[in-house]
């Protein structure tokens, strides 16, 4: 999925609806992401570890294109889910999936070619000796979001796998069939939440803002003034970076004191939401000296 996209001028005057839900390509998502990482590793002091993250995300350009896809997900599965309000893709059983092992060790295999710190290069030679049970409980904690601060390496680069393989399995999934999943803003594709949100302009959304799934990448519509972590539209307020460019902003509510990014994406065709929300710690580091918490899940950001 690309979102460096660009009106359309022969559409001017037409009257548009916005979609729902656009699923992601992942052929596009990552290469995008890698390069907007780069941009921002170009102009920061934080340039090693965003070179480091960039490299990860070409892994995963890498593993998209070599690696075996995965099967569908079942369109029995997928007309229970739309029954009953629940997501497609079910998050906890991604570890069963067929899958999963081959994704990871393409992915493995990839970060390995490329140059990393002593301590992140033993973390991954653990998970490419690891068998499949502790694989699969480490993809637990990233998916519980309960990852242990002494083992961070090796839950970035499971995080990295487990990415590759839900995107590719929420491509699969017809963005026209998917539902609203509550009142809050919940991936209708994977049941996860943001890693940030986006107000765009595109041929058929004209500042409209879509939540971004840090998971599997599916952008879904979200009104805006309204918190994505507890659905108030109560004291919701923002926050940037003095002297910034006015692109990220981070979001704040009053009712349950917390904080998710929003990138103008409207003004910044090249942005896209994890790299950004990366990209922009300097804003997270400023969040931190106030009352608000992060609300938002980035497996790169952990500590934050």
């Amino acid at each position: 999925m690309s979102t460096d996209i660009q009106p359309d001028p022969t559409v001017i005057g037409a009257v548009s609806t916005p979609p729902f839900a656009v699923v992601p390509d992942p052929s596009s998502l990552f290469p995008v992401r890698a390069r907007r990482l780069r941009a921002y590793a170009a102009v920061s002091p934080a340039r090693p570890y965003l070179d480091f993250v960039a490299g990860i995300v070409d892994a995963q350009a890498e593993t998209v294109a070599l690696a075996p896809a995965p099967a569908p997900i079942p369109a029995e599965q997928v007309a229970r889910a739309s029954e009953f309000g629940m997501p497609p893709l079910d998050r906890s059983t991604l570890a069963d999936d067929p899958a999963f092992m081959p994704t990871l060790d393409a992915l493995f295999d990839a970060v390995a070619r490329r140059p990393m710190p002593e301590p992140a290069a033993a973390a991954l030679s653990r998970l490419r000796q690891a068998d499949a049970g502790a694989r699969a409980e480490i993809a637990g904690n990233v998916l519980a979001h309960a990852i242990p601060m002494e083992a961070l390496a090796e839950h970035a680069f499971l995080a990295a796998g487990l990415e590759v393989l839900a995107a590719r399995l929420a491509a699969t999934l017809d963005a026209k069939a998917l539902k609203p999943v509550g009142e809050t803003a919940i991936c209708p594709a994977c049941g996860g939440p943001p890693v940030a949100s986006l107000v765009v302009e595109w041929p058929t959304a004209h500042g409209n803002r879509f939540c971004a799934c840090e998971l599997c990448g599916t952008l879904w519509n979200y009104v805006r003034i309204k918190c994505v972590s507890c659905g108030s539209t109560k004291g919701i307020g923002y926050q940037e970076v003095e002297g910034g460019p006015g692109t990220v902003k981070a979001e704040t509510c009053d009712e349950c004191r917390t904080y998710v990014k929003v990138l103008h994406q409207h003004k910044d065709p090249s942005m896209e939401a994890l790299a950004d929300d990366i990209g922009s710690l300097p804003l997270d580091m400023m969040m931190r000296e106030g009352p608000y918490r992060r609300a938002a899940y980035n497996p790169f950001l952990i500590g934050y």
